[in-house]
C-alpha cells in the first residue's frame, strides 16, 4: 500500500502563509497598499480543506476562500 495515497500535502498549512497570500491578491487586484489592509478574521475549514480569510479596508470588506491543498484563490467575495 503506498503511504501517499488519499493523504495529499496542504500548500498552505499556516495562517501566517494564508493571510500573506489573501493580503497579495487583493493588493494587485483592488491597488490597496498592504498597510491599509486588516484581518477581520481567519477561519479553516477541515471537512472541505478550505481557508477563509476575511480582509478590510477603508470602508469594504472581502471574503477570501483558497484551496488549502492546491494553494489557490477558489473565490473572492466582496461584502
Amino acid at each position: 500500500m503506498n503511504p501517499g495515497i488519499g493523504l495529499m500535502k496542504r500548500r498552505l498549512e499556516k495562517e501566517k502563509d494564508v493571510i500573506a497570500l489573501a493580503v497579495s491578491v487583493m493588493e494587485k487586484k483592488y491597488e490597496i497598499k498592504p498597510v491599509n489592509i486588516k484581518t477581520l478574521e481567519t477561519k479553516y475549514d477541515g471537512d472541505a480543506g478550505d481557508w477563509y480569510v476575511a480582509l478590510g479596508w477603508n470602508e469594504k470588506k472581502a471574503i477570501i476562500q483558497m484551496d488549502s491543498v492546491l494553494g489557490t484563490i477558489t473565490e473572492i467575495k466582496e461584502i
